[in-house]
């Protein structure tokens, strides 16, 4: 299966406004740029901390980088045309199908330059999100010579819980990370240790590191979306934001007070202090495991509003109404879609995770299709996506 060969016009255009955005938003600084003057087959790798992570990459190199993103992302941008011209390649999250993988195949084929977020999701508490386990496997079939490109701040720019741009300084490091003819040779276990080594990340302690200011970084506002545990009283979705900078707690003393960095300060009652949104974070996800694995928590539901593409208007349409359930299997959706009741199981054995607006909605694909559930209750869109990420790790530790 062939790709077109993109509109080096278009892309240089690409290449001029992504150039913007590093320079305006994100202030990044090359620290090392291996593939400046290299040219393919090869992939590059990347961490994934915001939504336009890639404006930092496109300028690194003339060669055209082809890019995979996901398919709703593709199928509902106004410029998708454009997006095609370039030879962005457009993909299921969390599964691939013969066609993409032919495409992506087709790239290194052609001695071009394939890049992906092994993650597929963007971080929303300044953690790596998780990678499918099928990633590593793909990396060896690919067979070529991946690079890693490394982004430091970019997180605390274009957080996923704010609707703020904080332009910043930030970093980006590209290197190669393993030769090809190493790649053949290395076990799954070693492929991943090494790609988990690079790509993992914890955006907070590299802050401590860096110290880097944030315009408007105090603006804490819509991260009760994320951090939705109380780490004082532990009650859920007691966490709000008041005069912007302070998160804390309806039922007890516990207050948090945001500073230049990013970092949270004691301003409560609260015996301890979560400095880093990722440790609350972690707190959240080791009180839910538990949840979980006492047999207290089983499944989680909600009412919601679906949504589905509609590829001709290029954007989410509703389609009906539905309960939406999580059980440890798999995920429910139950009520009248497009005019017809209906019953749809999908198994979540294959989800890391799930792609989700903090506050708002989920989303989860079943084949072709992706069912946006705009949440009644909003803020129980983090807890879906944590209690995914838990079932994954613990079936995952089974094997």
């Amino acid at each position: 299966m062939a790709i077109k060969k993109p509109n080096m016009a278009v892309y240089r255009i690409m290449q001029v406004l992504s150039g913007i955005v590093a320079r305006v938003v994100f202030r990044r600084k090359l620290l090392r740029n291996e593939i400046k003057d290299k040219k393919g087959p090869m992939v590059i790798i990347g961490n994934h901390e915001a939504a336009l992570d890639f404006t930092t990459l496109v300028g690194a190199t003339k060669q055209p980088i082809t890019f995979v993103v996901s398919d709703s992302f593709y199928n509902t941008l106004p410029f998708r045309r454009y997006m095609k011209m370039i030879g962005v390649i457009p993909k299921q999250q969390f599964q691939t199908t013969i066609k993409e993988i032919s495409l992506m195949r087709h790239v290194i084929k052609n001695d071009s330059i394939l890049m992906f977020y092994p993650s597929g999701l963007m971080s929303e508490d300044g953690i790596s999100t998780p990678i499918p386990q099928s990633t590593y496997a793909f990396l060896q079939w690919l067979g070529a010579d991946v690079y890693i490109a490394r982004t430091t701040g970019t997180y605390f720019c274009t957080p996923k819980w704010s609707s703020k741009i904080h332009p910043g300084k930030t970093y980006m490091d590209i290197f190669k990370l393993i030769d090809k003819e190493d790649l053949s040779k290395m076990t799954l276990d070693e492929v991943k240790e090494r790609v988990d080594d690079v790509l993992d990340f914890d955006a907070y302690r590299e802050q401590e590191e860096n110290k880097i200011t944030y315009h408007g970084a105090k603006n804490v506002e819509g991260l009760q979306n994320v951090l939705y545990v109380c780490p004082s009283c532990k009650k859920e979705f007691t966490i709000r934001t008041k005069k912007k900078h302070t998160l804390y707690c309806t039922e007890c003393g516990f207050a948090h007070r945001a500073d230049k960095y990013g970092f949270l300060h004691n301003s409560g009652k609260a015996s301890k202090e979560y400095r880093y949104v990722s440790d609350w974070s972690r707190m959240i996800h080791d009180k839910v495991k538990s949840d979980i694995e006492s047999g207290e928590l089983t499944e989680l539901y909600s009412k919601a509003t679906i949504q589905t593409i509609d590829y001709k208007k290029k954007k989410y349409v509703t389609v009906g109404r539905a309960h939406v359930t999580l059980t440890p299997e798999r995920f429910i959706i139950s009520g009248p879609i497009n005019c017809k009741f209906e019953h749809i199981e999908i198994p979540i054995s294959h989800f890391c995770s799930l792609p989700f607006k903090p506050g708002c909605r989920i989303e989860v694909q079943h084949g072709k299709t992706t069912f946006r559930c705009l949440l009644d209750d909003g803020k129980l869109a983090m807890k879906f996506v944590d209690m995914v990420r838990i079932y994954y790790e613990i079936n995952n530790s089974k094997q």
